[in-house]
């Protein structure tokens, strides 16, 4: 049975459905059957996904870092070229 997104042309809503051949699926928000098949992303594990986030996490917290550093030596140049 293949995973398909839809969008609900009635209600708008958004869902993926199993859909096996010869059914239709239907909307759960309001059991329409107008619905138009999105194009779907492919297929990441969950391990996959959680280990990218992190990854990012990680990525965007070394960057800030690194801003937040030249900021303090910045200032602290700054500073000591005051007090001199």
């Amino acid at each position: 049975m293949p995973l398909y997104d839809f969008r609900c042309r009635a209600c708008s809503h958004a869902f993926e459905a199993l859909v096996r051949t010869g059914t239709t699926p239907v909307c759960p928000s309001c059991q329409s059957a107008d619905l138009e098949r999105q194009i779907s992303s492919f297929a990441v594990s969950s391990a996959e996904r959680v280990q990218q986030a992190a990854d990012k996490k990680i990525k965007k917290e070394s960057i800030t870092a690194a801003r937040d550093n030249v900021a303090r030596e910045r200032e602290h140049e700054a500073h000591r070229r005051e007090d001199h």
